[in-house]
């Protein structure tokens, strides 16, 4: 078969969308579309029509045709075939068949009209195929966003405790500014004592002045300290390093008092001092998953997608040949893919990682991602928290708003749970009931409800408030987010030995659950 070209139209022969796969001018293709609706006859129950060049092939959508042009020495059967294709995948992508949704989606109706056709001739794909190739997903690129991610987290870590050590530092400069100028207000009292020959009435009056003396005194302070500043500037030269990271501080929201530039390269160079905690041993392996869910507002799940990563760190090179035994108790069908250095076999028969070459060493001080895994579903049992929101028109031009939440995974405790619902522009919403705290941003026009923890005690929960002058489509989309030191995939390490002696290998362990996108629409 040649297809010359595919179209959506409405039943008055209107053009919503159209895509042509062969070299032809566009008033060639404009006149093929513009005598289709000419040659619609009715009370037939033909789907093609024929003229003396093309073959149209057509198939109704409620108010639409979905379209195909093809040459007349085409197969006739292949012409229906494809066409059931291009109309199965319309519904894939628009979520009412009407002229607004089909214009909303017209790049990603065309990008899956060239995966069918290419050239003319129909390619051998499917369905899931053409949603695929359409989406151009890539695993490895989640994997690094994952990574990157756990690093910034860990970047976050880092900031806090530094920002706590400069306000530690704020205070203790606070004080050494105290006591010294204590000190020179005495000294200066000693010294019109002395020069004067005062009595002990005047040394008792300028003790009695002293709290005077040191509120004067702290500015003259800060200037003596100026030359030090300066000193500590060609020392460090970190200052610019030191106000980057405070302002990047205030941007997250931390409370950071402003500090003098003495002070603050005083307390840079004493953290950088500090040498940071270690909690790890030689060995570390950590398990790290991802979810993105995107779940109906009626019900439904539209899409969940589960990544996971399995790193080892590895800073003794005595430890570097070495085998680490799993237990996988999930079966609900996760795809797992190891490293190509792994060895396949040992993991496929024993659940083992080691190297392929025994001989080799894992590399050392090195964050080596060794096990990835995924997990595609519309199965509903796989959301791990239900939230229902259920707003209704209270009669008044306003809504009232209820949203429950359930924990429906028992197994995971969800921390620092916080719940997005946009609320209307310029309108304050007033909640009655609420489970955990919230906390309404006007400049984003969001209502945040913040429950630090659910669990198995703490499985279901509710939010009720209401808005003026709103409507029920106003609350949605929702955003959830929360983190888990349970990860979903029910994958955890056993044991580690040594690859000559099968000694056993002292580990730790680090596991985390992450969101990358959860909303119900």
């Amino acid at each position: 078969m040649v297809l010359i070209a595919s179209a959506v139209c409405t039943k008055t022969g209107k053009v919503i969308i159209s895509r042509q796969f062969v070299e032809m001018t566009k008033a060639r293709i404009e006149g093929l579309l513009a005598a289709f609706p000419k040659l619609m006859t009715t009370g037939k129950q033909h789907t093609f029509v024929e003229t003396d060049s093309v073959r149209y092939v057509y198939q109704p959508m409620e108010k639409l045709y979905m379209l195909l042009i093809t040459t007349k020495a085409s197969n006739i059967l292949e012409d229906l075939e494809t066409l059931r294709l291009f109309s199965k995948v319309i519904p894939e992508y628009c979520h009412s068949l009407e002229e607004k949704e089909i214009v909303d989606n017209a790049f990603n109706l065309i990008f899956a009209f060239d995966e069918i056709v290419a050239l003319g001739y129909r390619e051998s794909v499917n369905l899931g195929q053409i949603k695929t190739f359409v989406e151009m997903d890539s695993h490895e690129e989640k994997v690094y966003q994952a990574v990157r991610q756990t690093q910034e987290r860990e970047a976050r870590q880092k900031m806090r405790e530094k920002a706590k050590e400069l306000q530690r530092q704020r205070l203790e400069l606070a004080k050494g500014r105290g006591s010294s100028s204590t000190g020179i207000g005495s000294r200066h009292g000693g010294f019109s004592s002395e020069g004067f020959g005062s009595s002990g009435g005047i040394s008792s009056q300028s003790s009695i002045s002293a709290p005077s003396i040191d509120s004067s005194d702290i500015k003259p302070a800060s200037k003596v300290q100026k030359p030090v500043s300066r000193n500590a500037l060609k020392l460090g030269g970190k200052s610019k390093d030191v106000d980057s990271f405070v302002d990047q501080l205030k941007s997250e929201g931390e409370k950071i008092s402003t500090l003098s530039v003495a002070s603050a390269n005083s307390s840079s160079s004493i953290t950088r001092a500090k040498p940071q905690p270690e909690n790890t041993e030689s060995v570390h392996i950590k398990l790290e998953d991802k979810l993105n869910v995107r779940i109906g507002r009626d019900g439904g799940l539209q899409q969940f997608e589960l990544s996971g990563l399995m790193t080892l760190r590895i800073s003794d090179e005595s430890m570097g040949r070495i085998k680490v035994q799993l237990d996988n108790k999930d079966n609900r069908g996760i795809q797992l893919q190891t490293h190509p250095n792994v060895d396949k076999e040992l993991f496929k028969t024993r659940a083992q990682i080691g190297l392929k070459n025994p001989t080799k060493p894992f590399p050392i001080n090195t964050d080596v991602g060794v096990l990835k895994w995924r997990y595609q579903t519309q199965d509903e049992s796989a959301i791990p928290l239900t939230i229902n929101c259920w707003p209704s028109e209270n009669g008044e031009g306003g809504c009232d708003v209820n949203i429950e939440y359930e924990l429906e995974h028992s197994r995971l405790e969800l921390q620092d749970v916080c719940i997005s619902i946009p609320i209307p522009m310029g309108i304050q919403p007033n909640v009655g009931e609420c489970d955990g705290t919230y906390y309404y941003d006007s400049r984003k026009h969001v209502l945040e409800w913040s429950l630090p923890i659910i669990d198995s005690s703490n499985k279901a929960g509710s939010l009720e408030f209401s808005c003026a002058s709103s409507i029920p489509g106003d609350f949605f989309p929702l955003q959830v987010s929360f983190a888990s030191e349970t990860p979903y995939a029910d994958l955890k390490t056993i044991h580690i030995t040594q690859l000559e002696d099968e000694s056993p290998v002292k580990y730790s362990a680090e596991t985390f659950l992450a969101i990358e996108k959860y909303e119900i629409v």
